[in-house]
């Protein structure tokens, strides 16, 4: 999440691809609810492809289950847990090479782990959840940002200055639990296998003095630091390059490493998202992102542009 967490829960759509994630002021997430991780989302994917690859419909799979037709579909959208045993019963059903079996069953175990985000299941809205999952899945997550910092490369006091702002501030121990989720997201940046960042900023994400010059000269020195990382691109968009294709505003762009997981495009509100895997969407923002890319400065051009930002901020 980028701006302030407040105390939403979300209530899901699908349209056409279209994931909407809608939020309700003041419901929390239900003790048991299910939550979901790396593993319960590369499952249902998984479990989607093996059905496909059966020939058989929904509506014949969850006859031959004995269940609603629903529950199958929630299981498939990662919106439901799903027992170990079936797992194994649907992986029969499907014909599932034994092999390519034991692996998806191994996942089927691992889904009913905890990630690391779960701990602070209380601090992010249900919505964004669903953010975090894919981000930690991803291979290459590619943005441009109209207003502030991506949450990625947030430090501890840019955060509190803008979660200070929302209309109805949280608890410092909430705060607390959201610095931390930024910094357990930011240590994909470093990893052995680590996260592939290309982001454009607006000139007003480095401009605009957030929490005061003290709070916003630290955001900008880790700023520069990340940018010399080889696994992220930074660059910035200047005023003077003018009107441009993303003038509505923010957006990023998720690529996956299993090639039968499409791009997702992700859209953030004040109290939900909207994310994007119908093709002709996703390919109308990888080409903003190509637009963006060549009228914003070269990543040499923004790291000097940093250090000139930091030294006004005195």
């Amino acid at each position: 999440m980028q701006g302030p967490f407040c105390g939403f829960r979300a209530i899901s759509l699908w349209r056409a691809g279209r994931f909407r994630l809608i939020a309700t002021k003041d419901v929390w997430v239900a003790r048991g609810k299910h939550i979901p991780t790396v593993a319960s989302t590369r499952l249902a994917r998984e479990l989607r492809t093996q059905r496909d690859n059966a020939g058989m419909s929904q509506e014949a799979v969850a006859e031959e289950m004995g269940w609603a037709e629903s529950k199958l579909y929630r299981i498939e959208n990662d919106k439901s847990r799903v027992l170990q045993r079936d797992v194994k019963r649907l992986l029969k059903l499907y014909g599932t090479e034994e092999k390519q079996a034991e692996v998806i069953a191994e996942l089927g175990r691992l889904a009913g782990e905890p990630d690391w985000w779960h701990q602070y299941s209380g601090a992010i809205p249900e919505w964004f959840q669903v953010y975090v999952v894919l981000e930690a899945s991803a291979s290459h997550v590619f943005g441009y940002q109209s207003e502030l910092v991506p949450g990625i490369l947030q430090t501890e006091g840019y955060v509190r200055s803008i979660m200070s702002t929302a209309p109805e501030p949280d608890s410092d121990v909430e705060i607390d639990s959201q610095v931390q989720v930024r910094v357990n997201r930011q240590a994909r940046l470093t990893e052995k296998s680590p996260l592939n960042v290309w982001l454009v900023l607006n000139e007003a994400v480095i401009r605009r003095t957030v929490g005061g010059p003290a709070v916003m000269r630290e955001q900008v020195e880790h700023l520069i630091k990340i940018a010399q990382l080889r696994n992220v691109t930074l660059q910035v968009l200047p005023f003077k390059s003018g009107e441009h294709s993303a003038m509505h505003g923010s957006f990023n762009l998720l690529k996956f490493p299993a090639p039968d997981d499409p791009d997702k495009v992700y859209l953030e509100q004040q109290i939900g998202g909207i994310y994007l895997q119908k093709t002709h969407e996703v390919e109308r923002y990888r080409l903003m992102l190509d637009d963006l890319r060549a009228r914003a400065l070269g990543p040499g051009e923004t790291i000097a542009e940093l250090r000139a930002v930091r030294a006004e901020l005195t």
